[in-house]
C-alpha cells in the first residue's frame, strides 16, 4: 500500500514495542521513517533494518524527547535528511502504578516530563515545518476512561495528552495539520511483560472488562496510527480514537 507515499513521519520512542510497530506499519504504507530512541540503539537499528528489508526507507535518530535541545536536533535531522516533515507521532512514554501515599516527586516527574513535556516539545519543533495536510497523532491510553486503582500520576499524564491533542487541533487545524490521539488498552509488548503485566491479574481483569475477549497486540494499534496520517482521515482532527476493544 502507497497511501503515505512520499511522506516523511517521525515516531518518538520507535526502538521497541508499540512504536516500533507503528514505524514499520507507516513504512509499509509508504512513508519515510524516521525512527526515534532514547538509549537502545540496537533496537532502533533493528526497527530500521527491518524497514530496508521490506523495500522502505528509514533511519535511527537518537533524542531524549525532554530536552529541547535533542528535540530540536531530532527535527533537524528529519529536514536535513529528507527535506520536509509530514507526519509526528508522539508514541515515547513511561508508566509506573503506585499507591497514592508512594507517590514522590521523582515519580511525578519521570512520567509527567516524558508523557507530556515530550509531545509538547516535539509538536512545538514540529509545527513550523508542517504544513497543510500534515498529522501529529499522540498516543495516550484507555486509562482515561477507565481510570484504573494506583495510577494516579500516569492517568493524570494521559489525560493532559487527550486535552493538549485538542487544544493543538484547534491551534494547528488553521494551517490544514490535524492533531489526534490514540488510546490503547493493555497490549502485549516487550515493556509490558518486562513489568510483568502480561499473565498477571490486570492482565485477567483487562480481558474480563474487554467487550472484544483478550487484549491487544501492536499490530492492532499500528494501523488506526496509519489511518490517522494519511488523507483518508483528512476530516478528522481533535479526535481520541479508542483502540481497546471496547473496553472502557
Amino acid at each position: 500500500m502507497n497511501k503515505l507515499k512520499d511522506k516523511v513521519a517521525i515516531v518518538t520512542g520507535a526502538s521497541k514495542g508499540i512504536g516500533a510497530g507503528i514505524a514499520r506499519q507507516l513504512a509499509a504504507d509508504g512513508a519515510t521513517v524516521v525512527v526515534n530512541y532514547a538509549s537502545s540503539r540496537s533496537g532502533a537499528d533493528k526497527v530500521v533494518a527491518d524497514i530496508e528489508a521490506a523495500g522502505g526507507k528509514a533511519v535511527a535518530v537518537r533524542a531524549d524527547v525532554t530536552s529541547k535541545a535533542d528535540v530540536d536536533a531530532l527535527i533537524r535531522a528529519a529536514i536535513d535528511s529528507f527535506g520536509r516533515l509530514d507526519i509526528v507521532v508522539n508514541n515515547s512514554g513511561v508508566y509506573q502504578f503506585a499507591k497514592i501515599e508512594e507517590t514522590t516527586e521523582e515519580r511525578y516527574r519521570m512520567q509527567f516530563d516524558i508523557n507530556v513535556l515530550g509531545p509538547l516539545l516535539v509538536a512545538g519543533a514540529a509545527a513550523p515545518y508542517l504544513r497543510e495536510g500534515g498529522s501529529i497523532i499522540n498516543i495516550s491510553s484507555n486509562v482515561t476512561a477507565v481510570l484504573p486503582a494506583e495510577s494516579a500520576i500516569y492517568s493524570g499524564t494521559k489525560g493532559a495528552i487527550n486535552a493538549i491533542t485538542g487544544v493543538l487541533a484547534r491551534e494547528l487545524g488553521p494551517r490544514g495539520v490535524r492533531v489526534n490521539a490514540v488510546n490503547p488498552g493493555l497490549i502485549e509488548t516487550e515493556g509490558t511483560h518486562a513489568a510483568g503485566a502480561i499473565g498477571s491479574e490486570f492482565h485477567a481483569w483487562n480481558e474480563a472488562r474487554t467487550p472484544l475477549g483478550r487484549i491487544g497486540q501492536v499490530r492492532d494499534i499500528a494501523p488506526i496510527v496509519s489511518y490517522l496520517a494519511s488523507d483518508d482521515a483528512r476530516w478528522v482532527t481533535g479526535e481520541t480514537i479508542f483502540g481497546s476493544g471496547g473496553m472502557r
